[in-house]
């Protein structure tokens, strides 16, 4: 099964390896909800977001939501994907280019 290897932009932590079509799946779920202006997203927010955009035999198939939320939005900053907005308290998302 292909993998992918999710890196983080924390100094010292260890990449997460997850299963490709976990990662796409989620990945697109990101990208759909996570905007390219404004305020952009709060992360305490993103992983029911994503749940929403996701069909229930998906989310049977995945597991914890919140877990692979987390591993891609991770990654995703580390591929300029997504920037956290500078001073924003709490944690909030905008996504990069289109």
């Amino acid at each position: 099964m292909n993998k992918v290897i999710c890196n983080t932009p924390a100094k010292g932590k260890q990449s997460t390896r997850i299963d490709k079509w976990k990662y796409d799946l989620v990945h697109e779920a990101i990208l759909a909800v996570v905007p390219s202006t404004g305020e952009g997203v709060l992360f305490k927010e993103l992983a029911g977001l994503v749940r929403a955009q996701l069909a229930a035999e998906d989310l049977a198939k995945l597991g914890s939501v919140s877990w692979y939320t987390v591993s891609v939005k991770l990654h995703m900053e580390t591929t300029g994907e997504l920037v956290r907005l500078p001073k924003a308290k709490p944690q909030r998302l905008l996504r990069v280019g289109q």
